[in-house]
C-alpha cells in the first residue's frame, strides 16, 4: 500500500510538473498571438512610412524637374518673341522703303529725281531688315528635357522585404557567467556581410526554464552590438546592517522601523557579548565570500547611525561606471530618501544635509514634501510622488539620477564631481523600503540621459 502511494505521489508530481509546463507554454503562445498583431502594426506602419519616404522626394523631384521646364520654356518664348517683334518692325520699315522707291522710280519729275534717288539709297543703307540676323536666336528642340525612367521603374518593381539573416548561434563553450558578469558570445551559422550589427534582448529571471504566467519582468533591449559577444554587468549589493541606525531593522534588501529597535538591539548585544560572538553580518554562512568592493564590516557600534538620522548604506562602494537600482517604500512612511553618500558620512548626518551625500527626500509628516537635497539645500520638485524611484549612478560623468521606476520619467540629476567612490543611501522614519538590485541600466534611462533631458537639473541650484 506505502508503494502504491509514493507511486501516486510520483505521479502527481510529474503531473503537476507537466500541467505547470503546459501553462507555460499555453501562456507564451498567447504572448506570441499579442506579439504577431503587435509586431504587424509596427511592420505595416514601417512599409507605410517608408513609401511615404520614397513618395516625398519623388514629388520634390517632380516639381524641381517642371520647374526646369517651365524656366526653359519662358526664356525660349522670351527670346523668339523678342526676335519675332524685330523682325516684324524690320518688315514693315523695308516695305515702306519699297513703295517710296517705286514711287520714286514712276515720278515724271526729273529735277526731284537725284534727290529723292540719294535718300532711298542712304534708307536702304540704315534698314533695319539688312542689319538683322534672320537665325533663330534659341532652338525650338526640348529633347534636352525628356527623361526615360525604365531603369529607376525597374529599380522600383524590384523592391521587396529585406531578408531575414540566420540566427545566430550561442557558443556556449565561450559564454561565461561569472562574479555578477554574464558574458554571452554568438556565432553566424552562415557568414554575412550585409550584417551590420547585433540586437540583444534580455530581462531578468530568478528561475530556470521558459517564462512563467506569474512574471513580469520587462525585456530590455541593447542596440548596435558591432562584435560577436557582449558582457552584461550587474550592480549587485546589500544593506549593511552594522551601519544603519538602531531603530531600522535590515533584512538583506528590506528595512522596517522599529519603535523598539534600539533597546532590542542593545539586550542582543550584551547577550551576544556574554557568548563571545559578535553581531557582525560578515559572520553569517549566507553571505559567502564578499565583494573586493564590499565595505569591510568593522564599523562597530560608534560608527553606527544615531540621533535623527535613520540611515543605512549599503555594502558596496560604487568607483566607477554606471549603475541602476530600484527602491520601493511604503507610502505610508511619515519620511523616506534615498541617494548616495560618500563613506564619510557622519553618524549623525541626515542625507542630503552636508556636502557627504545627494537625495531624494519624501516627507509625509505634516504636509507632503518631494525635495532633492545636497549640502543642506532643498529644491522642491513638480512631479507625483512615485511610490517606486530608480536611481541611476554615472560616477565618471558624475550623474546622479532618480526616475519614476514604472513610468521612467525623470524626477531630478544632480551634477557633482565625485571625489571619492561613493554607497547607495537610504533613510526611512516609521516606515519601510525593499530595494531591487543586480539591475541593469533602463534603455529608456540610457536614452534620456545621453539626450541630456531638459527637466534634469544640476546641483549648483542647491548650492
Amino acid at each position: 500500500m506505502e508503494d502504491q502511494r509514493e507511486a501516486l505521489r510520483k505521479i502527481i508530481t510529474t503531473l503537476a510538473v507537466k500541467n505547470e509546463e503546459i501553462q507555460n507554454f499555453i501562456y507564451s503562445l498567447k504572448q506570441m498571438l499579442l506579439n504577431v498583431e503587435a509586431n504587424s502594426v509596427k511592420v505595416q506602419e514601417d512599409l507605410e512610412a517608408e513609401f511615404q519616404s520614397l513618395f516625398a522626394p519623388l514629388e520634390e523631384l517632380k516639381e524641381s524637374m517642371l520647374m526646369k521646364i517651365k524656366q526653359d520654356r519662358a526664356s525660349r518664348t522670351y527670346e523668339l518673341q523678342n526676335q519675332l517683334a524685330a523682325c516684324t518692325r524690320a518688315l514693315e520699315s523695308s516695305e515702306e522703303l519699297l513703295e517710296t522707291a517705286n514711287q520714286t522710280l514712276q515720278a515724271t519729275d526729273s529735277e526731284d529725281f537725284p534727290q529723292a534717288a540719294k535718300q532711298i539709297k542712304d534708307g536702304v543703307t540704315m534698314a533695319p531688315a539688312f542689319r538683322l540676323s534672320l537665325k533663330a536666336k534659341v532652338s525650338d528642340n526640348m529633347s534636352h528635357l525628356m527623361v526615360d525612367f525604365a531603369q529607376e521603374r525597374r529599380m522600383l518593381q524590384s523592391l521587396k522585404f529585406l531578408p531575414v539573416p540566420s540566427a545566430p548561434v550561442i557558443d556556449l563553450a565561450e559564454s561565461l557567467v561569472a562574479d555578477n558578469c554574464v558574458t554571452l558570445a554568438w556565432r553566424m551559422p552562415d557568414e554575412d556581410s550585409k550584417i551590420d550589427h547585433y540586437v540583444l534582448e534580455y530581462r531578468r529571471t530568478n528561475f530556470e526554464g521558459p517564462p512563467r504566467l506569474k512574471e513580469d519582468q520587462p525585456w530590455m533591449v541593447i542596440e548596435g552590438i558591432r562584435q560577436t559577444e557582449y558582457t552584461l554587468t550587474a550592480f549587485m549589493f546589500r544593506l549593511d546592517a552594522s551601519t544603519s541606525h538602531q531603530n531600522l531593522r535590515v533584512d538583506e534588501l528590506s528595512v522596517e522601523w522599529d519603535a523598539m529597535g534600539g533597546k532590542v538591539q542593545d539586550i542582543k548585544a550584551r547577550e551576544k557579548d556574554g557568548k563571545g560572538r559578535t553581531a557582525s553580518p560578515v559572520n553569517s554562512p549566507a553571505r559567502g565570500t564578499p565583494s573586493p568592493k564590499r565595505m569591510p564590516s568593522g564599523r562597530g557600534g560608534r560608527d553606527r547611525f544615531t540621533a535623527e538620522s535613520y540611515t543605512v548604506l549599503g555594502d558596496t562602494l560604487i568607483d566607477g561606471g554606471e549603475h541602476y537600482w530600484e527602491v520601493r517604500y511604503e507610502p505610508d512612511s511619515k519620511a523616506f530618501g534615498v541617494g548616495v553618500a560618500y563613506r564619510s558620512l557622519g553618524r549623525f548626518e541626515q542625507l542630503g544635509k552636508t556636502a557627504a551625500s545627494w537625495c531624494l527626500h519624501v516627507n509625509n509628516w505634516l504636509q507632503v514634501t518631494f525635495t532633492a537635497k545636497h549640502a543642506n539645500k532643498a529644491k522642491a520638485l513638480d512631479a507625483p510622488v512615485p511610490d517606486c524611484l530608480g536611481v541611476h549612478c554615472d560616477f565618471h560623468q558624475g550623474l546622479l539620477s532618480f526616475y519614476n521606476a514604472r513610468t521612467k520619467q525623470l524626477l531630478h540629476t544632480f551634477k557633482a564631481k565625485f571625489t571619492q567612490p561613493v554607497l547607495p543611501a537610504f533613510t526611512v522614519w516609521c516606515g519601510s523600503f525593499h530595494v531591487s538590485t543586480g539591475l541593469q541600466v533602463p534603455s529608456s534611462v540610457r536614452c534620456l540621459q545621453k539626450r541630456g533631458s531638459a527637466t534634469s537639473s544640476s546641483n549648483t541650484s542647491l548650492t
